[in-house]
């Protein structure tokens, strides 16, 4: 099984396309005097245990590395417990990392991110050009992996560059062919697209489905940057691109939803702020 069936069978098994983001944050943390380690991975198994008992589930985790490592060993130990806990949902675990260099290094990023880590599928960056990206679809084909490529990120400031003209068109849309052509080496081969930016995300996933492109996109931005699930999904419907295939993220309105409703149930309040994200999404 490829990682493009992967994410159909989970999306039809879950009933659902939501993924939820795994992004540690100690001070927010309601699990006090333990060493980081131990927090940590007591945190996110609570949480992941609620959603087994409420049978509300993702289709997706994403670990952030950076989160992790902020906090050291403790912090990529409690990663590697946390992946074989979330691993077990038997859902596409995406090692986000955007991963990116010259050809032997990233070599090495595919190797740390398929062996070492165990990911289903990893966050990378195409700016290096092809030299850069070759080594991650070699080995993500080889391995039937994903990987999402930075093509119109959800932050403020991505149009600085993603959005600059180059040859009468937006860069954003010179990766999306860039992508799309990488598809076909690897089918896995994916695009990470704010839901923040919706005009853009409509562009890209037209051309992806007008190339008959079968892209898997990652969107993140829904929750507490701002995004919408509903409107993103009406978009993707709009541009006839087939559902299965998108995943969009919530990181910290998951994570940390027992902060807006005052309970002291991090992990039923977890549980509940999915249901409605799943709600909001209307996948069945």
């Amino acid at each position: 099984m490829d990682y493009a069936e992967f994410l159909k069978k989970s999306a039809s098994e879950r009933q659902s396309i939501a993924c939820v983001g795994i992004d540690p944050v100690l001070e927010k943390i309601p699990i006090k005097g333990k060493p980081a380690e131990e927090t940590l991975v007591k945190f996110y198994s609570e949480i992941i245990a609620a959603f087994a008992s409420e049978n509300e589930w993702p289709s997706a985790f994403k670990p952030n590395y950076a989160f992790f490592a902020q906090y050291g060993f403790d912090g990529l130990r409690a990663l590697k417990k946390i992946i074989e806990i979330a691993k077990a949902a038997c859902v596409p675990l995406i090692f986000d990392g955007k991963r990116g260099d010259i050809g032997n290094t990233s070599k090495a990023y595919a190797v740390e991110a398929f062996d070492f880590w165990n990911a289903d599928a990893l966050t990378a960056s195409p700016f290096l050009g092809k030299d850069s990206v070759q080594p991650f679809l070699e080995k993500a084909a080889a391995k039937g992996k994903g990987l999402y490529f930075l093509n119109r990120t959800s932050n403020p400031g991505a149009a600085e560059f993603q959005s600059l003209s180059v040859q009468g068109k937006p860069l954003y849309m010179i990766t999306s062919e860039k992508i799309a052509l990488w598809n076909k080496e690897c089918a896995g081969a994916g695009a990470v697209i704010g839901a923040t930016s919706l005009p853009e995300l409509e562009q890209i996933a037209k051309f992806y489905v007008s190339q008959k492109a079968f892209v898997p996109l990652l969107i993140p931005g829904v929750g507490s940057q701002g995004g919408s699930a509903k409107e993103t999904v009406a978009v993707l419907k709009k541009c006839g691109y087939p559902l299965h295939l998108a995943r969009i993220n919530s990181s910290g309105g998951i994570n940390f939803a027992f902060e807006k409703t005052g309970s002291s149930d991090f992990a039923g309040a977890a549980a509940k702020a999915l249901r409605e994200l799943n709600k909001e999404i209307g996948y069945k």
